[in-house]
């Protein structure tokens, strides 16, 4: 499911960013521990190229611990990043945060230089709630200063470490389709721009291919093996009394039912990537991208062609 929906708060969002960023020592992404990947922003990673990135997988609580360890292993292994769990409730999470950045800007630091720093995620990441949870410290509204949204915040986390918020943000075009889904799911993609039951069965697809145990004890279904996600769906719909006249399954119903509660961690502790599997899904939608970019460009050389064809021999 390839996702165009870029409002324009979100637009001036990123405009915002990219200002805020030239001030930047180190930028910090919060990602949600169920799709890390599909969660992370590839247009924040262009706009803040160079870099120290710190990455937050949150909710760690509500993913499955052994993948989580996969992906932070995966982003620390990258340059100039590190990366850490938080829980989705976590308390004074503000060392963790001011200890991770200090390590990757070690020239930072001092009330002659400062450390500041960037925190960016997508829409219900949990950002907000982050931020909350270090409101014991100051926080200065920062609107009234010169090229500065008034929706962002600055909070002093220490005394030389600044930390600027800014509102959640997603890109123009979500290419990997899988992420596309993901992110639906995951409640970050507004209901207007998805299709619940085409995301419920995508996840349920999933589900029934990495955690049968727990999909089945959530809803008390009996064995799954050999059923297709929509006949699973109609399963759950029975089960939970989500019914239409004539003894007919409410599908839309059944499907919100799945999706409530995979997000609200009922279903169980669930990744719905792992690294590996991104790298073939990335490789996919890039060589996708490339086909259509080749089409595209074919069909306007030959819309060319034709048009001086047409035109006939000039004297």
């Amino acid at each position: 499911m390839a996702i165009q929906w870029f409002p324009g708060h979100m637009n001036k969002a990123r405009k915002d960013v990219m200002e805020r960023l030239k001030d930047i020592d180190v930028v910090i992404e919060m990602l949600d521990a169920r799709l890390p990947a599909s969660s992370a922003n590839p247009m924040l990673a262009r706009m803040a190229k160079g870099k120290p990135r710190l990455m937050i997988l949150n909710k760690q609580d509500l993913a499955d611990p052994a993948i989580t360890t996969q992906w932070l292993d995966w982003y620390r292994a990258k340059k100039q990043t590190q990366a850490i769990g938080l829980d989705a409730g976590e308390r004074a999470p503000s060392q963790k945060l001011v200890a991770a950045c200090r390590e990757l800007a070690p020239n930072r630091g001092g009330l002659d230089k400062p450390l500041r720093v960037l925190i960016c995620g997508i829409p219900n990441v949990g950002k907000s709630t982050l931020i909350n949870s270090m409101s014991s410290r100051k926080i200065a509204k920062t609107g009234n200063m010169p090229g500065v949204t008034k929706n962002e915040q600055r909070i002093i986390l220490d005394d030389d470490v600044e930390l600027y918020d800014t509102p959640g943000m997603l890109w123009p075009k979500i290419e990997v389709e899988e992420g596309g889904y993901n992110l639906a799911a995951s409640g970050a993609v507004g209901r207007n721009a998805m299709d619940e039951e085409e995301v419920s069965l995508e996840l349920l697809k999933y589900l029934l291919q990495h955690y049968v145990p727990e999909l089945t004890a959530r809803y008390k279904l009996d064995d799954v093996d050999g059923l297709q996600d929509w006949q699973v769906l109609e399963m759950i719909g029975r089960k939970r009394g989500a019914m239409l006249g004539g003894g007919r399954v409410n599908i839309q119903k059944a499907a919100e039912i799945v999706l409530t509660d995979f997000r609200d961690g009922n279903t169980g502790r669930i990744t719905l990537e792992r690294p590996q599997e991104w790298v073939v899904w990335e490789k996919r939608a890039k060589e996708l991208a490339a086909q259509k970019a080749a089409a595209r460009e074919a069909m306007m050389s030959e819309k060319e062609k034709r048009k001086h064809t047409s035109r006939g021999p000039q004297d």
